[in-house]
């Protein structure tokens, strides 16, 4: 029997012990930054019920749901009547109970009805785990992915959304980014337009479509406008929200002209206001940085307020953050009236950002510490007590673990990026010394035990 090649699912990626340095340098600058603002660490499973995330993310998520076939003979259960339909979406639910999970927050709205009588509001956690969407994979879009989310349950305050858009900041300065936009939207602005437009039952079909504004522009939007039931009148009408351009202020005009006595409208723009005042008071810098945005739509169904959406203008790339205000989430799971806010970072996204502008720190690509080298039995048992001692002292060390020739032993310190190795022969082992070398510049000196430990302490 041939011998298969071993390949890996499309969209999906293995790491090598480099790029989680890096990986892991994204995610606990994201994790320092959220710890700072209040919020705590929970994690759910891989997988959820399949009627736990159906119906949550608009007829296109749904499609780019995982779904996990039942174990055992799943077709059992099914009639041949059933089979000649020969319908996925009507055999689905009989053969798949479960799926993976398509974002964080549907999970995180099951999680607090299940734990309400245990949390404390507001409620105010964070979670860095995959998630998988069965999308086409391209450049900054994988089917299985990190998303790295913090939201707030029980609280109506808009200053959520504020801080929301302070951490964005905070952690993308962090991370070396420098030209980038904090977009900002409303979804009750969105009603308001669809309301003005005397289209409020298309108001889905609306974001969804101008959802795509970057991708296939303003004719492609108008098209597709056409496509979901507007009218050519519809879509002349929407034209100056499609083509709107200028700062935050020359947009707060267009919509308070456009919307006029929409209620809904009306309320979105306040609440914009007020976001954008509670920035200002945090932190006036914030504010070069932030945009509205009325297209901003992000076609996720659960969105009831503010809309945020993060992109850099250094790379090429899709957004790398975004999220809103969901204010009853977790009604559909029986516990009505909670509202919740949150936000998301790529962070597979900004990993391929942070590459391209090589903005990774130098450290980040160093493991192990030092490398003791081995050259014989009398050679390894006088290094390692100093190679405990080390490690004691909470230095990354490791022993190269079978005699070798040096150059052997000093190939595999360049490999893996160890800045320091300390030679052990003969002439050291006489002394009661170690001979440390540095791999950057080549200089070596001589240490005893003690000064060696003083060394590295000091560092």
């Amino acid at each position: 029997m041939a011998k298969l090649k071993p390949t890996l699912a499309k969209g999906t990626r293995d790491f090598s012990p480099i790029v989680m340095e890096k990986r892991n340098y994204i995610f606990n600058t994201i994790k320092t930054v959220f710890k700072k603002y209040g919020y705590s660490e929970i994690q759910t499973p891989s997988f959820e019920n399949l009627d736990t995330l159906t119906g949550k993310y608009g007829e296109e998520g749904d499609q780019l749901i995982f779904k996990i076939l039942n174990s055992g003979d799943y077709l059992s259960k099914i009639s041949k009547d059933q089979l000649s339909t020969i319908s996925s979406k009507a055999l689905t639910p009989i053969i798949s109970e479960k799926a993976l999970r398509y974002d964080l927050t549907v999970p995180f709205a099951r999680y607090v009805v299940m734990h309400q009588n245990e949390i404390t509001y507001p409620f105010k956690r964070y979670q860095i785990q995959p998630v998988w969407r069965a999308d086409r994979p391209q450049r900054g879009r994988y089917r299985e992915f990190y998303q790295c989310d913090a939201d707030v349950v029980g609280s109506d305050s808009l200053l959520n959304e504020a801080e929301f858009i302070a951490i964005y900041f905070e952690v993308l300065q962090k991370l070396g980014l420098k030209d980038f936009n904090i977009k900002i939207n409303n979804r009750k602005v969105l009603a308001g337009i669809a309301d003005v437009l005397d289209r409020s039952d298309l108001l889905i079909e609306m974001t969804v479509a101008i959802d795509k504004l970057d991708k296939i522009g303003v004719n492609g939007v108008k098209k597709e406008l056409i496509e979901r039931g507007f009218t050519d009148n519809n879509v002349e009408k929407l034209s100056p929200i499609l083509e709107s351009s200028g700062d935050i202020d020359d947009q707060l005009n267009l919509l308070k002209s456009f919307l006029g006595e929409s209620v809904i409208g009306k309320k979105g723009i306040e609440e914009i206001e007020e976001v954008i005042s509670y920035v200002g008071v945090l932190d006036s810098q914030i504010l070069e940085k932030l945009q509205l945005d009325i297209t901003l739509a992000r076609g996720l169904n659960y969105y009831t307020g503010t809309i945020l959406e993060v992109k850099t203008n250094e790379v090429v790339m899709g957004s790398i953050g975004g999220g809103g205000r969901y204010d009853d989430l977790t009604g559909m799971f029986g516990l009505a009236g909670l509202t919740g806010v949150g936000i998301s970072f790529g962070a597979d996204r900004i990993y391929d950002v942070l590459e391209e502008l090589n903005l990774f720190p130098e450290d980040t690509e160093e493991g192990t510490k030092i490398l003791i080298s081995n050259f014989d039995s009398a050679a390894e048992r006088y290094a390692l007590p100093i190679l405990q001692r080390l490690r004691a002292q909470g230095i990354a060390v490791e022993i190269y673990p079978t005699a070798a020739k040096l150059k052997k032993q000093m190939s595999y310190a360049h490999t893996k990026n160890i800045p320091f190795v300390i030679l052990v022969g003969e002439e050291e082992m006489q002394k009661g010394v170690y001979t440390l070398k540095d791999m950057k510049s080549g200089d070596q000196q001589q240490f005893t035990e003690s000064e060696l430990l003083k060394y590295f302490g000091e560092q």
